[in-house]
């Protein structure tokens, strides 16, 4: 089998470290870190690791500049590395929302246009997540970071022909649910009048870094999408990914009353 150029950010915990371990073995791999001690355990495993930090653009380009410095193609750019900003809306500062869009999305977006002569012939596989559905209080920045990735990259894809490729998973078991609780503990310290709904919300990113589906599950179906000569522009994995996409198929009236009733009976069961 013939080896593939990939492009991976965010390739050093969750979601992104299960598809390097899984595509390292038989490609070529680029490995975005952000962190300096990963840069020889990527090497170690085989991968060819570049700095990339989502927050700087700067970094951006230069990881471009990198990778089109070791290669004239890219078959595959997976866009994984994200984070989640929580907390209620009317008391977030717009610069965590800002900076919401500017790791899950904007950053995203500014990678592949530099690596876009590099993807003629290839294909973005972006991890977005059930969230982008639109349906989940209290994350509402990660909710529409990830829908507008979604917009934003399927319009390159009827603008250009560039062949896209939106993931979106349900609750993973990853360690990104423990990060969003040290992420958002201003948040979640200073939420005047929602301290139920935060205690709740605490309990059940626990409870998800643990009992979410497998990652695996997740990397099995990018690994069968990787392979695809047209894959479909978007796919949900999980069961709750699924029912997601569903009731976002509801008029608005119906989908608000049914979370609301749905959080109240939560928040009722936790007391």
């Amino acid at each position: 089998m013939k080896k593939k150029i990939i492009v991976i950010t965010g390739s050093t915990s969750g979601i992104g470290k299960a598809i390097l371990n899984r595509f390292v073995k038989n490609n070529t791999v680029f490995a975005g870190f952000r962190n300096e001690k990963y840069k020889k355990e990527l090497e170690e495993l085989g991968a060819i690791p570049f700095y990339i930090d989502m927050e700087k653009s700067e970094t951006i380009h230069q990881a471009a500049g990198f990778i089109k410095s070791k290669t004239d193609k890219i078959d595959t750019l997976m866009n994984v590395a994200g984070c989640v900003a929580a907390g209620v809306v009317e008391q977030l500062p717009v610069d965590k929302i800002r900076n919401q869009f500017e790791v899950n999305t904007f950053s995203h977006l500014d990678f592949t246009q530099k690596l876009l002569s590099l993807l003629k012939d290839g294909k973005v596989i972006n991890i977005s997540s059930m969230s982008s559905f639109g349906i989940f209080p209290f994350v509402a920045p990660y909710c529409a970071s990830k829908r507008a990735l979604d917009i934003l990259f399927n319009a390159m894809t009827l603008e250009s022909g560039l062949k896209v490729v939106s993931v979106k998973p349900g609750v993973i078991a990853t360690p990104l649910w423990n990060k969003s609780i040290e992420l958002n503990k201003d948040s979640i310290e200073n939420c005047s009048g929602y301290e139920k709904e935060m205690k709740y919300m605490v309990q059940n990113a626990g409870k998800n870094g643990e009992k979410g589906l497998s990652v695996e599950k997740v990397v099995d179906l990018i690994v069968k999408i990787d392979g695809m000569k047209n894959p479909k522009p978007s796919y949900t994995v999980g069961k709750d990914a699924k029912v997601a996409e569903l009731i976002s198929k509801l008029p608005f009236c119906l989908q608000n009353k049914l979370i609301k009733t749905g959080l109240k009976a939560k928040l009722k069961f936790k007391d």
